[in-house]
């Protein structure tokens, strides 16, 4: 039996772009004949007719495949439903922009059979705007503090895994959802390959300043407890820099009785020591939110069509 690829598609406004995706996979696919393959799209509640395209597409094509969410819940609530949709013996992800060179899929393909778990497309040179790059960078930081990411590995969502990965992550029913985080949770026998990235054709990123905060503390919350680490060491630092000042005013006093101790050196002091609780007691409390929230069971996201 031939050995079937999966290709799951999160799609957010991307009505222009998204037949050009799914012709790619198409025509490289076509070029191994040997495999068979599906293509599973998850509208993230598209506000355009993305929807309605992956209807038509499905129509004319047995090979795709796809579902429309309630309300928009983030790429990697829709990653998270297509990988639950497919089939494949082998998932890819795959941007909906065009920005990802689907024709390199085999390029993953290969290497996965070389014995790893996921590979992932790595990019020499990114076609992203500062403003992203920025977050890739962010985002770079924290998975490799937070989640386990090997330093001088490059993440990117362009990567290939095979069913057993798949299959073990798609149990976590915690309301929020980060794939990587999951990922390196699961495996760390990862590799890359070189791809190349392409220039966005149409639209802008759908990832806007509060989506990108909101993915940040996913990862910070859902797969580590070192914030609250930082927190306590940032706590027992100002502790000391605090007992350090104080012996410092006592010192001086003795030496130089006739200096007036500052005012406003004192309420920098408060300030800055009441600024370190605040931001602890904030940290602690988006735990503690979050807890609550997935004690409630709410749903990482609700469907309301599925094409088969």
């Amino acid at each position: 039996m031939a050995e079937k690829i999966s290709f799951v598609i999160p799609c957010y406004r991307s009505e222009n772009t998204l037949s050009d995706v799914v012709n790619e996979i198409e025509g490289t696919m076509a070029t191994r004949p040997e495999y068979d393959y599906e293509i599973v799209c998850i509208s993230d509640a598209s506000p355009d007719g993305v929807f309605q395209l992956i209807e038509r597409m499905a129509e004319n094509d047995p090979h795709i495949r796809g579902a429309e969410f309630l309300r928009n819940y983030g790429q990697h609530a829709a990653l998270m439903a297509g990988y639950r949709m497919s089939k494949g013996d082998v998932v890819i992800s795959v941007d909906d922009d065009g920005q990802i060179p689907v024709d390199e899929s085999f390029e993953l393909i290969d290497e996965l059979h070389k014995g790893y778990d996921i590979v992932w497309g790595t990019y020499a040179h990114k076609q992203h705007n500062a403003y992203r790059c920025l977050g890739s960078w962010v985002n770079k930081i924290m998975a490799q503090q937070l989640v386990g990411q090997p330093k001088g590995f490059h993440m990117t969502s362009f990567f290939a895994m095979t069913r057993q990965i798949v299959d073990e992550i798609i149990t976590y029913h915690q309301s929020y959802i980060y794939i990587a985080g999951l990922l390196f949770r699961v495996t760390q026998n990862i590799s890359c390959v070189p791809v190349r990235h392409r220039k966005r054709v149409s639209g802008d990123s759908g990832y806007t300043f509060s989506k990108l905060v909101g993915l940040w503390l996913n990862g910070f919350t859902a797969f580590s407890v070192k914030p609250l680490r930082i927190a306590s060491l940032i706590g027992v630092l100002s502790s000391c820099a605090s007992f350090i000042y104080l012996m410092n005013v006592i010192i001086q006093h003795y030496i130089s009785p006739e200096t007036t101790v500052g005012w406003s050196s004192l309420i920098g002091s408060v300030f800055m020591i009441g600024g370190i609780i605040l931001m602890v007691l904030g940290m602690i409390g988006e735990y503690v939110g979050r807890i609550y929230i997935c004690i409630n069971e709410a749903p990482q996201y609700a469907v309301r069509r599925v094409i088969e």
